[in-house]
């Protein structure tokens, strides 16, 4: 980040540039604020920090200049005359802050932190929309680090683990990854692995020989040999089974695997991206998951918050997937967003997104009203923004809803997608409520 430092007077100027200077800051510095014009013109400057008491002209009218020649430049003014008003007024146009003098020099380097923070997630967020063609559609500040960091590891071919909640991004911020990578050019293949039968990992992770075993008409590739000099995702890496996942090692540390029923190796220069919804450090402390595996795959470890933890994020959200499903030609009513808003999204973002490819399918005169809404979303944001609601009441309900479920599970001898349809509610909803409850099989 580089900064200009606008006083008159040469003793602050000297004494700011050389605290800045050895706090690793590029600084130049100029006594006459004309002449910071000048070098605004003809440099790349991202902040200024600017006496607001000045012959030539003020701080104020500098900053106003300033602008027309680069908006984006960020403004920190310092004064010793300073008043309510003349920060209210130098805060209006732009200003980040308003210090006064004598500059604790601790709160300004606190300050300039935080502005070279928000510029390095500008770029970073910037750079990203424009290699990967979207327009990132978060606010929360957690997804905007997380996308800094993103931005700082896509380049280096290091392993990284992305940990989240079922629906909460993982797969987007793995393509995110790979798009901005050295690999981009070559293959993203991703694998989910909860969806694999025991029996085929193998062959579906490394391939087989045509004859390997029964039902292997032909040869065929794995995963990871499809991957060759690109990306392959693992998506529900908890899942391997410990057999596998000596062999996924292997190949993690010798680059080689070797297909089903073949002895020969194939070299394989593939990056690897997993994702989990489980907790791997308890799996490891368990004996589920091999602790010399988890460390070789978690060099870097991307943590996604759920959807209602991100709340800010949701209204963005709604929009992006009404232009998505519609073209923008469908609107939200402000009843239907505020319900929407307040909901607990068991299923995160993919669950938000089914909801309103749903919603835009069965409105009326292109506009998404309260009635379009599932029940179950409206009862459940009912219940927990309403603060009239007797506390009894809620409790009755989930004892009563507590009770349903559990029945419904029984009857379907815990098959959650049929017990789900015979309740009317999807199979996501039923296993939050399972979670929630704390059901278990008997």
């Amino acid at each position: 980040m580089k900064i200009l430092i606008v006083d008159d007077e040469i003793n602050q100027v000297k004494m700011l540039e050389g605290f800045l200077k050895r706090q690793g800051y590029n600084t130049v510095s100029v006594n006459n604020p004309l002449n910071a014009l000048e070098i605004v013109k003809k440099n790349k400057i991202d902040l200024v920090i600017s006496d607001y008491k000045m012959p030539e002209i003020s701080g104020k009218e500098l900053f106003e200049k300033i602008l027309i020649v680069n908006p984006e430049v960020k403004f920190i003014m310092i004064t010793a005359f300073g008043t309510v008003e003349t920060a209210v007024d130098v805060m209006k146009i732009g200003a980040v802050d308003f210090i006064q003098k004598p500059l604790d020099l601790s709160v300004l380097l606190s300050r300039i932190r935080e502005i070279e923070d928000s510029l390095l997630i500008n770029s970073a967020k910037k750079e990203i929309e424009e290699k990967i063609d979207i327009e990132i559609p978060f606010k929360n500040n957690n997804i905007l680090e997380i996308y800094k960091t993103i931005h700082k590891i896509a380049p280096q071919d290091i392993n990284v683990l992305i940990t989240g909640e079922s629906g909460s991004g993982k797969e987007v911020i793995a393509k995110t990854i790979h798009k901005l990578s050295k690999r981009a050019k070559n293959p993203f293949i991703a694998v989910n692995c909860a969806a694999i039968p025991d029996n085929l990992f193998e062959s579906e992770f490394f391939g087989h020989e045509k004859g390997a075993f029964t039902g292997a008409v032909s040869k065929k590739k794995g995963k990871f040999e499809l991957a060759d000099k690109g990306t392959i995702f693992l998506d529900e890496i908890g899942e391997i089974p410990l057999y596998l996942q000596g062999k996924l090692l292997r190949v993690l540390q010798e680059h080689t695997i070797e297909r089903v029923g073949s002895e020969s190796s194939i070299k394989i220069d593939a990056r690897i991206i997993a994702a989990t919804n489980k907790d791997l450090k308890q799996m490891v402390e368990k004996g589920e998951f091999r602790e010399d595996l988890f460390y070789r795959i978690n060099v870097i470890s991307v943590k996604l918050p759920p959807l209602r933890e991100r709340r800010k994020d949701i209204p963005i959200f709604i929009d992006y997937f009404l232009k998505k499903f519609s073209n923008g030609k469908v609107t939200i009513a402000d009843d239907a967003k505020d319900v929407l808003i307040k909901y607990h999204y068991p299923g995160n973002i993919r669950e938000l997104e089914n909801i309103i490819q749903r919603a835009v399918a069965l409105c009326d005169n292109n506009i998404i009203t309260y009635k379009d809404i599932p029940e179950e979303v409206k009862l459940e944001s009912f219940l927990e923004s309403n603060d009239s609601v007797d506390l009894n009441l809620n409790r009755e309900i989930e004892k009563l809803e507590r009770e349903l479920i559990l029945k419904a599970l029984e009857e379907y001898e815990w098959n959650k997608s049929k017990a789900a349809k015979s309740l009317g509610i999807n199979e996501r909803v039923i296993r939050y409520k399972i979670s929630k409850y704390s059901l278990k099989k008997e």
